[in-house]
């Protein structure tokens, strides 16, 4: 297991648990959902355990 938990992730992770929606998230930050959720998943894989549920 890889420890990669930059500061970017965190607040990615931050931005997304404020909204609770992975659009709104990403608007927040100014990026798109799909470069969000890669960084959502990078963190999951660097902790090695699931934050968030996709429905």
């Amino acid at each position: 297991m890889s420890c990669d938990v930059s500061l970017w992730r965190l607040q990615c992770f931050i931005a997304l648990a404020a909204e609770l929606h992975f659009g709104r998230a990403a608007a927040s930050l100014f990026i798109t959902q799909p470069a969000l959720s890669l960084q959502i998943k990078q963190l999951e894989i660097s902790l090695g355990f699931e934050l968030a549920h996709r429905a």
